[in-house]
């Protein structure tokens, strides 16, 4: 990854650390400790969920699994792991080839008592319906770890495929959190919901969101845009015919579009980027409808290497603001674009060092590093205000402070989510290899608010688990 030279200006008003050249001018008071995301064993520190669809368990290969990594003191990689597949005590299901367990991993309280839960998405699961029916399933998070799970919806037919995506909110207000999740049928695919709640003899009835024909959904996420107070769901989806991004909302009572964009994206992302208090979406990766009129270059005219485009929010609106566009190219943006660098095909938000609005992590998993193609990077991009490109640094395995060696082919930055895993109050980053170490793959934790404090890499090697393939291609958030 080049880098362009960064002006004393930009120096002087850069708020992220990074060992890659941004230093921090003292500003604003740290804002209110964010509470952890994913806290499965209610401890007080945030732990991530890891699926490894593609890991042979008992034998069976791809079958997956879940590996749970543990926060503490010490962060991720100090506290060891717990490894869940269908073949563990109370989880439903058995362990069988191509399953693909942990295909799609989130995360969220789904049965109300204060512990963070993991919903599960296994698209390749056969049951009495036929061959990849498809199963939901979520794991309980309890004081001992994760204590068994619940199925909450099962594939209806042959090739139904569900849970392929999926995310969590309280979509309908009623104060259940409640899941969406992806399907299929012939030529159509479809989003829809799963209502809470979680229990025995609940109706695991799907609700519709919408379908697409020749097309489907690409990435998913929740979020509360027009600030009713329900979380609104983002969909980007794309195939031969058809190709777009929306926003869908119950206020009306039944699933409603909000807004719509004809523009694409590999990943989706939501946060408070310019700090005013109002929800923006970030469409990494993003480009126009194919079907797009001859000129219309949607929101991102230049796109060499992957675009994020920014939706700002505005009050009273749902995603009534400006539009920003950033890439490699942008001022104040690390790197050059280069074709197929796949900048923004990873997104994850948090508020990082508490202060103005939330940044963006965004990875790009084929950038070349050296001559090393595929090797992988990741930058942390904040805005300056309402509408403003981006702007941030980035960090490969070459870095200071970095483990590990900037190879062909680790594909660094594949994955990437944020949450408090070491208590400091602080977000940190926790950001996927999935190629390294022949595909093994792997996760480095970082704490970006100290930087350059060295960041900690964990393998499965380190965590001592047999079968996987590809970790870290699957974070939950």
């Amino acid at each position: 990854m080049r880098k362009k030279t960064l002006s004393a200006a930009v120096l002087c008003a850069a708020t992220v650390l990074s060992v890659a050249g941004l230093s921090a001018t003292p500003a604003v008071a740290a804002g209110p400790a964010p509470k952890p995301k994913a806290d499965f064993n209610g401890d007080g520190y945030a732990d991530l969920a890891v699926g490894v669809p593609g890991a042979t368990v008992g034998g069976k290969a791809k079958a997956g699994y879940v590996n749970v990594v543990w926060g503490g003191k010490k962060g991720l990689g100090g506290h060891g792991s717990t490894t869940v597949s269908q073949g563990a005590a109370g989880v439903p299901g058995t362990v069988e080839k191509d399953d693909g367990f942990g295909t799609a991993v989130s995360t969220g309280d789904m049965n109300g008592d204060g512990r963070t839960d993991i919903v599960v998405g296994t698209p390749g699961e056969d049951n009495s319906a036929g061959a990849s029916a498809g199963t939901l399933t979520v794991l309980w998070g309890a004081k001992s770890g994760i204590k068994g799970g619940f199925t909450a919806a099962n594939g209806a037919y042959a090739g139904n495929q569900i849970g392929g995506l999926v995310t969590t909110g309280d979509y309908d207000g009623d104060g259940d959190r409640d899941i969406a999740l992806s399907t299929r049928n012939d030529e159509r695919a479809a989003m829809e919901t799963r209502p809470g709640p979680f229990k025995a003899g609940s109706p695991a009835t799907l609700q519709r969101v919408d379908s697409w024909h020749f097309s489907g959904p690409r990435a998913v996420t929740s979020g509360d845009f027009d600030a009713d107070g329900r979380d609104d769901l983002a969909v980007t989806y794309g195939g031969t015919e058809i190709a777009g991004t929306a926003v869908y909302g119950t206020k009306s009572g039944a699933w409603k579009a909000a807004w719509r964009a004809g523009d694409t994206a590999t990943a989706l992302a939501t946060g408070d980027f310019d700090g005013d208090g109002t929800a923006d979406l970030a469409l990494g990766e993003v480009r126009p409808n194919p079907e797009a009129e001859e000129g219309d270059e949607g929101f991102c005219a230049e796109r060499l290497g992957g675009a994020i485009a920014t939706v700002y929010g505005k009050s009273g609106t749902t995603l009534g603001g400006a539009v920003s566009c950033t890439t490699q190219d942008t001022d104040r943006v690390d790197g050059n674009a280069e074709a197929d660098d796949n900048f923004g095909a990873a997104l994850a938000v948090g508020d990082l060092d508490r202060e103005d609005g939330d940044e963006l992590i965004a990875g790009a998993s084929a950038e070349s590093v050296g001559i090393d193609k595929d090797a992988g990077a990741y930058w942390i991009l904040e805005s300056t205000g309402t509408g403003k490109e981006l702007y941030g640094s980035g960090l490969n395995q070459t870095s200071p402070g970095v483990p590990g060696t900037s190879e062909a082919g680790d594909r660094f930055g594949a994955a990437i989510a944020v949450d408090d895993y070491n208590g400091d109050t602080y977000p940190d980053s926790a950001v996927a290899a999935p190629g390294e170490n022949a595909s093994s793959g792997g996760v480095w934790y970082g704490t970006p608010k100290d930087r350059p404090s060295p960041q900690v890499s964990v393998t499965p090697a380190k965590l001592g688990l047999a079968g996987a393939r590809a970790y870290g291609a699957v974070l939950g958030q």
